[in-house]
């Protein structure tokens, strides 16, 4: 099979991450796109391009060569992005959270000659692909909860939290109203309410609704489950100041006030592990049961660097995702969503394997996973 060339829109901390592990392959070979030449000049592992990705017919030109591109570009842009994919016929992943702009690039996929895969990360991303897997095994579903938290292993502040990707990710998270499904119907719930605690291996967490990370999920499900939400974890007492910060003191109508605030106050860390951790309950052989999918995914040394769980999920999501189109195992054309790709699929590809702890990208055919926790 012939080496593929990825374009990579964004030379932020995310785009920079993806064409690291891309690199650690003899298969793809890479090019990073932005418009920040200064950004570009930080770039070592993969070739650069200064462009302005917000001119449609100059970024298609870019476009035309590659197999595919991977957004990791404000969400704003993930239409201009598409588009220009779709007219160049090359492959289009991307890692938004932004509902609206996922419907744009479901829209553009329509009859196209080439993959549409949005929403490749952790949540969306793996997490439904869990999910899904999750529903499969059983004969009616009543209730589905979705909980993926990316904490610090040693928190110190009140809020028990360090930065650890995109602080207007986050915001938007807390913010924006959230999908879900209650008594079989999809509706939007409020975000930063529902809150649930639980006590897991002696340690005591928080979840509550948050934005973005079903996905599609709600719309494969529908009708097919009583009750689903997706909430983000943290430690005890979080959810409380955060709804003090946007709600008392109005500054969820200064994001970018709040931005600064966070971006100035908390510091970053890669000592984090990220928690996966779904419930089911329904109707399995004629018995009411509940099963369950927990994974940790923590710090680790990739080819000599310390990568944060974070990064690692994120990363490893949409590679993964790329690595299954290219290998055939996903369909070669129009809109691919999380859930259609086999949970057991995933974790055996050589990325996926990340997920497992296994930070070999040597073989993609090795399938001796370590079971997760």
């Amino acid at each position: 099979m012939t080496t593929w060339k990825i374009g990579i829109i964004g030379a932020g901390k995310i785009g920079v991450a993806l064409a690291d592990l891309l690199a650690q392959t003899d298969d793809y070979s890479v090019i990073i796109l932005d418009r920040d030449q200064a950004a570009l000049d930080r770039v070592e592992n993969a070739e650069t391009q200064c462009l302005d990705v917000s001119d449609e017919t100059t970024l298609t030109k870019a476009l035309e060569p590659l197999d595919a591109v991977i957004s990791a570009a404000p969400f704003f842009l993930t239409p201009v992005i598409a588009e220009a994919a779709k007219k160049a016929r090359t492959h289009y992943f991307d890692l938004t959270e932004d509902v609206a702009s996922t419907q744009a690039v479901h829209r553009l996929a329509a009859e196209s000659e080439t993959v549409f895969a949005p929403q490749c990360g952790l949540a969306p991303g793996f997490v439904s692909i869990a999910a899904h897997d999750l529903a499969q095994q059983f004969d009616k579903l009543d209730n589905l909860r979705l909980r993926v938290g990316a904490l610090p292993r040693y928190p110190t502040n009140r809020l028990k939290y360090n930065l650890t990707w995109s602080t207007e990710g986050l915001i938007n998270e807390y913010c924006n109203p959230c999908l879900a499904i209650e008594d079989g119907k999809p509706v939007e719930v409020a975000p930063l309410e529902g809150l649930e605690t639980f006590s897991l291996e002696g340690a005591e967490f928080e979840a509550f609704n948050t934005s973005g990370g079903l996905g599609s999920l709600h719309e494969t499900l529908s009708g097919k489950v009583q009750s689903l939400r997706y909430l983000s974890i943290r430690y005890p007492g979080h959810r409380d100041i955060i709804a003090m910060l946007l709600e008392d003191l109005g500054l969820k109508q200064r994001r970018d006030l709040l931005k600064d605030v966070m971006e100035t106050a908390l510091a970053t860390t890669r000592q984090d592990f990220v928690m996966v951790f779904i419930t089911a309950t329904g109707e399995i052989a004629g018995r009411h049961e509940e099963r369950s999918y927990l994974n940790k995914i923590h710090a680790a040394q990739i080819n000599g660097t310390l990568w944060s769980a974070i990064q690692i999920t994120t990363s490893a999501g949409v590679c993964a995702s790329l690595d299954l189109v290219r290998n055939g195992v996903l369909p070669q054309r129009g809109f691919i969503k999380q859930e259609q790709i086999p949970l057991d699929a995933f974790l055996s590809n050589r990325f996926g394997r990340l997920y497992q702890g296994d930070t070999r990208l040597d073989d993609n055919n090795n399938t001796d996973l370590l079971a997760a926790e």
